[in-house]
């Protein structure tokens, strides 16, 4: 069982989880927009990079396990 939802996380996500699935939502939020509420085909590949960028911003974001801010 994850410990997310030991602690009482209703939907059962890490923070990272929670945080990742947040930048997905915001770069599909903003897809969806630039292109008048449309995705086609051929604009998977635009959208998965924007939404790869997305969520390694979060990942390069967070200080690694155990470190403590300067």
């Amino acid at each position: 069982m994850d410990d997310a939802y030991v602690v009482g996380d209703a939907d059962g996500l890490s923070p990272l989880q929670a945080e990742i699935r947040d930048a997905v939502a915001r770069e599909l939020h903003a897809q969806f927009a630039l292109r008048a509420d449309r995705l086609d085909l051929a604009d998977l590949p635009e959208v998965a990079y924007q939404i790869t960028l997305r969520v390694d911003g979060v990942l390069t974001g967070r200080k690694p396990a155990g470190q403590t801010p300067a």
